[in-house]
């Protein structure tokens, strides 16, 4: 890959910087080359848990600082402005998902309900009860949009890889045979967003992340280059089987900023 050629970088966090409350090796250092050679980036994740100020926060607790809420975009930033594009302020919502996914959801104008929603919004749910699912398939069925926040069927954790907001949306849609409008990754939205922050072109773009179905495919579609870690979600043997071939592949971070010097 033309490392010379980058002049935007899109990074993934989840399997990427961290894993959990962990970070992961390298994630400093990304940070202090891109900051000495003039270089912006975006952090864009598909966990719509939490808000962009968590994050903001969270990279501080780790020692990162220096990034501000426009530097973050989430699926559940991407589900707000799809929000705002194709309901009214005030639509009352019901949210299958996060606080933090609540949160951004009520600053873009939209009412949090437990019943008679308009849309039901779903997302990664870390405290998930069988009551919370009921309550999103009743109001599908009782004819509410149906929105999922991303594909993502697991999330890394340090111990391992647990249920994402995939697997999550899988059973809401089994059990109301509704289709659901997806806002994250592989989606264009999030890719676009990212751009608008950065000010690059595609081409002159790299996008850093550790899932061939989400951040890499959805990149390459975008136009951006695509470097893999893998650290977090796909393996060396998934990346052999697959038809999704990235601009490079890297054990990690370390190994992603060697081959850039």
């Amino acid at each position: 890959m033309d490392f010379a050629a980058i002049k935007g970088v899109i990074s993934d966090m989840d399997g990427v910087l961290w894993r959990g409350d962990q970070p992961l090796p390298g994630m400093h250092d990304l940070f202090a080359t891109l900051r000495a050679r003039g270089i912006p980036i975006v952090l864009a994740t598909n966990n719509s848990s939490k808000s962009q100020a968590d994050y903001v926060h969270k990279l501080r607790q780790m020692g990162v600082n220096g990034v501000n809420e426009q530097q973050i975009v989430t699926s559940g930033t991407a589900t707000a402005s799809y929000l705002q594009k194709h309901y009214p302020p005030g639509t009352p919502v019901y949210v299958l998902g996060g606080d933090g996914l609540r949160h951004i959801l009520t600053r873009a104008g939209f009412t949090i309900v437990q019943e008679k929603a308009r849309v039901v919004v779903v997302g990664v749910d870390f405290n998930l009860t069988y009551e919370n699912l009921k309550r999103a398939t009743y109001q599908i069925q009782a004819g509410a949009d149906f929105i999922g926040t991303n594909i993502d069927a697991t999330f890394p954790l340090p111990d391992g890889l647990a249920p994402g907001a995939g697997s999550i949306i899988a059973a809401v849609a089994t059990a109301t045979g509704v289709t659901p409008q997806i806002m994250g990754k592989p989606a264009a939205a999030m890719f676009d967003a990212a751009l608008d922050v950065l000010g690059t072109p595609p081409c002159e773009t790299l996008m850093i992340g550790d899932r061939l179905n989400t951040d890499i495919e959805g990149a390459m579609q975008a136009g951006l280059k695509a470097a893999l870690v893998l650290t977090g979600v796909t393996s060396l043997a998934e990346l052999a089987a697959s038809g999704v071939q990235p601009d490079g592949v890297y054990d990690g971070l370390p190994a992603l900023l060697a081959a850039w010097s």
